[in-house]
């Protein structure tokens, strides 16, 4: 069983068990900040001839480990928004990767960043929380999700006023992505089969980028080198953790990458 199957198969067991009305999870999404708009702000840095940061906060991961795992979420949204970075990606995922929905509330909270909930979105369950916990955009994975999941999620998630990153990791996934009406899709270089990188993926799929798409590329960027080719390749923004989350100077870390 590879990652992505064990992470998936613990998720949806969670949400098959979950029996909170619709009615109690639309109730705490309404009552939640508004939306700070995250696909604006990445659309304004662009706008602007810069390639965009989303600054990630990840306690550890599958495939390393610990990161940061005793990490003050305030401070380093601080750090982050300091350096220039336009909106923040937090992980929330418990079992995995040790995050939890307080890290988000905690780093919306320290700063005026927009702020992603970095999960897997298996439910609709699990976009009504993301913008119960203050939310700004949600992930959806498209190797998680069947098409008529996508499309429902992907909706909701714009009832909701939130956006929606659409994660893809070729150009059939893209495809998928497109006929959803996703105009935010986001090109994860790690797969997350064997969380193995491959840096030449988003170059290859930036190609088969429909016109109007605000395009992300998501791990694998180590470095100002490394964002300087995604923006060359037509990329809007990067999303980047553990270069970030490893860095002595994270607001220096993100200053680089912007440079």
């Amino acid at each position: 069983m590879t990652y992505l199957d064990r992470i998936l198969a613990s998720h949806r067991e969670s949400a098959a068990s979950d029996s909170r009305p619709v009615e109690t999870l639309a109730a705490a999404a309404a009552a939640a900040d508004r939306p700070r708009g995250f696909a604006a702000a990445v659309r304004a840095r662009a706008a602007g001839g810069e390639l965009a940061v989303i600054a990630e906060i990840k306690r550890r991961s599958p495939s390393k480990g610990d990161l940061d795992a005793g990490l003050d979420p305030a401070d380093v949204a601080r750090a982050y928004e300091r350096g220039g970075a336009a909106c923040l990606s937090v992980l929330t995922d418990g079992e995995y990767f040790g995050g939890s929905a307080d890290d988000l509330r905690l780093a919306r909270e320290a700063c005026a960043l927009p702020v992603l909930r970095k999960d897997f979105t298996v439910s609709p369950a699990d976009v009504y929380d993301a913008r119960a916990m203050g939310a700004d955009a949600v992930l959806l994975i498209v190797a998680a999700l069947s098409d008529a999941e996508l499309s429902e999620f992907h909706a909701l998630a714009g009832s909701l006023g939130m956006d929606a990153l659409v994660e893809v990791h070729d150009e059939v996934e893209l495809a998928r992505a497109a006929a959803v009406g996703a105009s935010l899709i986001g090109v994860n270089q790690r797969d997350l089969m064997t969380f193995a990188v491959d840096t030449e993926r988003a170059v290859r799929v930036a190609k088969a980028f429909p016109p109007g798409t605000t395009a992300v590329a998501e791990s694998g960027v180590d470095g100002r080198v490394a964002a300087a080719r995604l923006a060359a390749a037509g990329y809007h923004a990067v999303l980047v953790g553990e270069t970030l989350m490893r860095a002595g100077d994270r607001a220096a870390a993100v200053a680089d990458l912007r440079a």
